[in-house]
């Protein structure tokens, strides 16, 4: 089942297929994990570069799903029939790839 991406103009949505919706979901859960380590590492006064790696990884991991929802947003947003429809979606795709960058 895909999920909502970002809304569309009038009203639609732009949705992420099924399998782009599943590596997010798995990118975000092992960014999680990463992310709870980061923490224990803090909280246990670990070195700074092995810490500072693993948050790298981390942030890697969310820039990483954030491009595939907008990749698979403007996959389906170029399926449009609407030309206008599609143009004003693209604007608004453009302005979230531009929020992640």
């Amino acid at each position: 089942m895909a999920a909502p991406l970002i809304a569309a103009p009038q009203g639609g949505v732009i949705v992420a297929d099924a399998e782009s919706t599943r590596a997010v979901a798995n990118r975000l859960k092992r960014a999680r994990g990463q992310l709870d380590a980061v923490i224990r590492m803090v909280e246990e006064g670990r070195e700074c570069e092995p810490t500072v790696m693993q948050l790298a990884a981390v942030t890697k991991a969310l820039d990483r799903a954030g491009y595939t929802l907008i990749s698979s947003g403007l996959r389906e947003c170029m399926d449009s029939p609407d030309e206008e429809q599609r143009a004003e979606a693209i604007q608004k795709l453009e302005k979230v790839f531009l929020s992640l960058a």
